[in-house]
Protein backbone atom coordinates (compact mmCIF):
# COMPACT_ATOMS: atom_id res chain seq x y z
CA UNK A 1 0.00 0.00 0.00
CA UNK A 2 1.16 3.42 -0.95
CA UNK A 3 2.13 6.01 1.59
CA UNK A 4 -0.40 8.45 0.41
CA UNK A 5 -3.05 5.96 0.66
CA UNK A 6 -1.29 4.97 4.39
CA UNK A 7 -1.75 8.72 5.23
CA UNK A 8 -5.34 9.32 4.13
CA UNK A 9 -6.42 6.62 5.87
CA UNK A 10 -4.47 7.56 9.05
CA UNK A 11 -5.68 11.00 9.10
CA UNK A 12 -8.90 9.97 8.62
CA UNK A 13 -8.94 8.11 11.84
CA UNK A 14 -7.08 10.87 13.61
CA UNK A 15 -10.10 12.86 12.97
CA UNK A 16 -12.66 10.65 13.29
CA UNK A 17 -11.13 10.63 16.90
CA UNK A 18 -10.77 14.04 16.96
CA UNK A 19 -14.66 14.94 16.40
CA UNK A 20 -16.21 12.13 17.81
CA UNK A 21 -13.95 12.62 21.10
CA UNK A 22 -13.49 16.41 21.49
CA UNK A 23 -9.65 15.47 21.98
CA UNK A 24 -7.01 12.46 22.54
CA UNK A 25 -7.43 11.74 18.48
CA UNK A 26 -3.82 13.11 17.77
CA UNK A 27 -2.13 10.73 20.28
CA UNK A 28 -2.86 8.09 17.37
CA UNK A 29 -0.61 10.22 15.05
CA UNK A 30 2.38 10.09 16.08
CA UNK A 31 2.47 6.34 16.04
CA UNK A 32 0.76 6.22 12.60
CA UNK A 33 4.05 8.50 10.94
CA UNK A 34 6.15 6.21 12.68
CA UNK A 35 5.11 2.72 12.17
CA UNK A 36 3.11 3.02 9.35
CA UNK A 37 4.88 5.55 7.35
CA UNK A 38 8.56 5.21 8.25
CA UNK A 39 9.10 8.59 10.06
CA UNK A 40 11.72 9.06 12.60
CA UNK A 41 10.37 10.08 16.48
CA UNK A 42 11.74 13.27 16.16
CA UNK A 43 10.01 13.81 13.08
CA UNK A 44 7.15 12.40 13.65
CA UNK A 45 6.67 14.72 16.68
CA UNK A 46 7.27 17.83 14.36
CA UNK A 47 4.89 16.49 11.86
CA UNK A 48 2.33 15.58 14.74
CA UNK A 49 2.96 19.24 15.85
CA UNK A 50 1.92 20.37 12.57
CA UNK A 51 -1.19 17.83 12.37
CA UNK A 52 -2.37 19.16 15.56
CA UNK A 53 -1.65 22.94 14.54
CA UNK A 54 -3.94 22.58 11.21
CA UNK A 55 -7.01 20.49 12.97
CA UNK A 56 -7.49 22.54 16.42
CA UNK A 57 -7.06 25.85 14.46
CA UNK A 58 -9.96 24.42 12.74
CA UNK A 59 -11.92 23.07 15.13
CA UNK A 60 -11.10 26.61 16.79
CA UNK A 61 -12.65 28.65 14.22
CA UNK A 62 -16.08 26.27 14.41
CA UNK A 63 -16.61 26.85 17.97
CA UNK A 64 -15.60 30.24 18.08
CA UNK A 65 -18.52 30.75 15.70
CA UNK A 66 -20.23 28.67 18.18
CA UNK A 67 -19.50 31.08 20.85
CA UNK A 68 -17.89 27.85 22.66
CA UNK A 69 -14.02 30.01 23.16
CA UNK A 70 -13.70 32.06 25.74
CA UNK A 71 -11.04 33.87 24.89
CA UNK A 72 -9.50 35.96 27.64
CA UNK A 73 -9.44 33.19 30.27
CA UNK A 74 -8.30 30.80 27.66
CA UNK A 75 -5.32 33.28 26.30
CA UNK A 76 -4.30 33.15 29.86
CA UNK A 77 -3.86 29.54 30.05
CA UNK A 78 -2.26 29.39 26.86
CA UNK A 79 0.31 32.06 27.54
CA UNK A 80 1.47 29.92 30.59
CA UNK A 81 2.62 27.25 28.50
CA UNK A 82 3.84 28.83 25.57
CA UNK A 83 7.89 29.15 26.88
CA UNK A 84 7.70 25.48 28.35
CA UNK A 85 6.18 24.49 24.53
CA UNK A 86 8.76 26.23 23.17
CA UNK A 87 11.97 24.72 25.28
CA UNK A 88 10.35 21.29 25.15
CA UNK A 89 10.12 21.38 21.34
CA UNK A 90 13.55 22.69 21.02
CA UNK A 91 14.85 19.61 23.61
CA UNK A 92 12.56 17.06 21.79
CA UNK A 93 15.05 16.74 18.41
CA UNK A 94 18.16 15.68 21.44
CA UNK A 95 16.41 13.26 22.98
CA UNK A 96 16.99 9.83 22.35
CA UNK A 97 14.83 8.17 20.51
CA UNK A 98 13.87 5.23 22.53
CA UNK A 99 13.84 8.15 25.33
CA UNK A 100 10.90 10.39 23.07
CA UNK A 101 9.16 6.35 21.83
CA UNK A 102 9.04 5.35 25.91
CA UNK A 103 7.73 8.88 27.10
CA UNK A 104 4.90 9.23 23.88
CA UNK A 105 3.94 5.36 25.00
CA UNK A 106 3.54 6.60 28.86
CA UNK A 107 1.14 9.42 27.82
CA UNK A 108 -0.76 7.42 25.18
CA UNK A 109 -1.48 4.76 28.24
CA UNK A 110 -2.07 7.77 30.62
CA UNK A 111 -4.99 9.11 28.06
CA UNK A 112 -5.88 5.65 27.83
CA UNK A 113 -6.72 5.16 30.97
CA UNK A 114 -8.48 8.53 31.84
CA UNK A 115 -10.90 7.53 28.90
CA UNK A 116 -11.37 4.07 31.05
CA UNK A 117 -12.19 5.90 34.19
CA UNK A 118 -14.03 9.16 32.98
CA UNK A 119 -13.34 11.67 36.32
CA UNK A 120 -16.11 13.87 37.73
CA UNK A 121 -14.69 16.62 35.97
CA UNK A 122 -15.93 15.36 32.70
CA UNK A 123 -19.89 16.36 34.22
CA UNK A 124 -19.01 20.26 35.05
CA UNK A 125 -17.63 22.41 37.44
CA UNK A 126 -16.83 21.91 41.05
CA UNK A 127 -16.16 24.81 42.32
CA UNK A 128 -16.80 28.42 40.80
CA UNK A 129 -13.36 29.64 42.66
CA UNK A 130 -10.25 29.64 39.67
CA UNK A 131 -6.60 29.08 41.26
CA UNK A 132 -4.29 30.74 39.51
CA UNK A 133 -1.53 29.35 40.62
CA UNK A 134 -2.90 26.18 40.00
CA UNK A 135 -3.96 27.08 36.62
CA UNK A 136 -0.49 28.30 35.73
CA UNK A 137 1.15 25.11 36.57
CA UNK A 138 -1.65 23.18 34.50
CA UNK A 139 -1.05 25.41 31.79
CA UNK A 140 2.96 25.04 31.55
CA UNK A 141 2.66 21.15 32.24
CA UNK A 142 0.58 21.35 29.18
CA UNK A 143 2.73 23.39 26.62
CA UNK A 144 5.75 21.44 27.96
CA UNK A 145 3.90 18.05 26.97
CA UNK A 146 2.83 19.31 23.67
CA UNK A 147 6.05 20.96 23.10
CA UNK A 148 8.22 17.70 23.27
CA UNK A 149 5.56 14.92 22.17
CA UNK A 150 3.78 16.54 19.40
CA UNK A 151 0.28 15.86 20.91
CA UNK A 152 -2.50 18.37 21.71
CA UNK A 153 -3.52 17.49 25.01
CA UNK A 154 -6.98 18.09 24.69
CA UNK A 155 -7.82 14.51 26.83
CA UNK A 156 -5.90 16.96 29.79
CA UNK A 157 -6.63 19.92 29.00
CA UNK A 158 -10.53 19.79 29.03
CA UNK A 159 -10.96 18.13 32.37
CA UNK A 160 -7.96 21.12 33.38
CA UNK A 161 -10.50 23.57 31.99
CA UNK A 162 -13.26 22.33 33.87
CA UNK A 163 -11.89 21.58 37.26
CA UNK A 164 -9.33 24.44 37.08
CA UNK A 165 -11.40 27.26 35.71
CA UNK A 166 -14.35 26.20 36.25
CA UNK A 167 -15.75 26.36 32.64
CA UNK A 168 -18.85 23.83 31.89
CA UNK A 169 -18.00 21.44 29.30
CA UNK A 170 -19.09 23.03 26.00
CA UNK A 171 -16.70 26.52 27.20
CA UNK A 172 -13.80 23.62 28.26
CA UNK A 173 -13.68 22.02 24.55
CA UNK A 174 -13.35 25.03 22.29
CA UNK A 175 -11.49 27.07 24.68
CA UNK A 176 -9.22 23.79 24.56
CA UNK A 177 -8.53 23.90 21.16
CA UNK A 178 -7.13 27.98 21.52
CA UNK A 179 -4.65 26.67 24.31
CA UNK A 180 -3.75 23.84 22.07
CA UNK A 181 -2.92 25.50 19.00
CA UNK A 182 -1.33 28.07 20.82
CA UNK A 183 0.94 25.55 22.54
CA UNK A 184 1.88 24.20 19.24
CA UNK A 185 2.68 27.33 16.98
CA UNK A 186 5.49 27.98 20.24
CA UNK A 187 6.85 24.47 19.86
CA UNK A 188 6.78 24.65 15.89
CA UNK A 189 8.87 28.14 16.21
CA UNK A 190 11.65 26.23 17.45
CA UNK A 191 11.55 22.85 15.41
CA UNK A 192 12.93 25.24 12.12
CA UNK A 193 15.57 22.58 11.51
CA UNK A 194 13.70 19.30 12.01
CA UNK A 195 10.52 20.70 10.00
CA UNK A 196 12.78 21.44 7.08
CA UNK A 197 12.98 17.76 6.87
CA UNK A 198 9.40 17.02 6.79
CA UNK A 199 7.42 14.82 3.72
CA UNK A 200 5.05 17.56 3.03
CA UNK A 201 4.11 14.99 0.27
CA UNK A 202 2.74 12.53 3.55
CA UNK A 203 1.98 15.26 6.09
CA UNK A 204 -0.56 17.90 3.51
CA UNK A 205 -2.48 14.56 2.77
CA UNK A 206 -2.55 13.33 6.38
CA UNK A 207 -3.46 16.83 7.81
CA UNK A 208 -6.04 17.14 5.06
CA UNK A 209 -7.83 13.84 5.82
CA UNK A 210 -7.92 14.57 9.66
CA UNK A 211 -9.53 17.57 8.77
CA UNK A 212 -12.35 16.58 6.70
CA UNK A 213 -12.45 13.19 9.41
CA UNK A 214 -12.83 15.51 12.33
CA UNK A 215 -16.15 16.57 10.59
CA UNK A 216 -17.47 13.18 10.03
CA UNK A 217 -16.36 12.23 13.85
CA UNK A 218 -18.80 15.28 15.04
CA UNK A 219 -21.61 13.61 13.47
CA UNK A 220 -20.62 10.04 14.77
CA UNK A 221 -20.33 11.12 18.51
CA UNK A 222 -24.11 12.29 18.03
CA UNK A 223 -24.83 8.93 16.81
CA UNK A 224 -22.92 6.91 19.05
CA UNK A 225 -22.45 7.05 23.16
CA UNK A 226 -19.73 8.88 24.18
CA UNK A 227 -19.32 6.10 26.49
CA UNK A 228 -19.07 3.55 24.06
CA UNK A 229 -16.83 5.83 21.64
CA UNK A 230 -14.23 6.20 24.73
CA UNK A 231 -13.79 2.34 25.62
CA UNK A 232 -13.07 1.94 22.25
CA UNK A 233 -10.32 4.67 21.35
CA UNK A 234 -9.46 3.74 25.52
CA UNK A 235 -8.55 0.09 24.11
CA UNK A 236 -6.73 0.59 20.99
CA UNK A 237 -4.42 3.43 22.06
CA UNK A 238 -3.66 1.17 25.18
CA UNK A 239 -2.47 -1.26 22.49
CA UNK A 240 -0.73 1.17 21.01
CA UNK A 241 0.86 2.42 24.41
CA UNK A 242 2.03 -1.06 24.94
CA UNK A 243 3.53 -1.63 21.52
CA UNK A 244 5.32 1.17 21.81
CA UNK A 245 6.99 0.26 24.97
CA UNK A 246 8.13 -2.43 23.73
CA UNK A 247 9.70 -1.29 20.97
CA UNK A 248 11.42 1.18 23.38
CA UNK A 249 12.80 -1.22 25.07
CA UNK A 250 13.82 -3.60 22.81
Amino acid sequence: MSALILALIAGAVVGLALGALGGGGSVLAVPALIYLLGFTPAAATTAGLIIVTATSLTGLFAHARAGNVRWKAGALFAAAGLLPAAAAGAAASRLPQPVLTAAFAAVAALAAVKMLRPGRAATGPTSGRTRPAKAAGTGAGLGALTGLLGVGGGFLAVPALVTVLAFEMRAAVGTSLLVISANSLASLATRGATTAGIDWAVVGPFTGAAILGAWDGKRLGAKVTGTRLQRTFAVVLLAVAAFMLVDALT
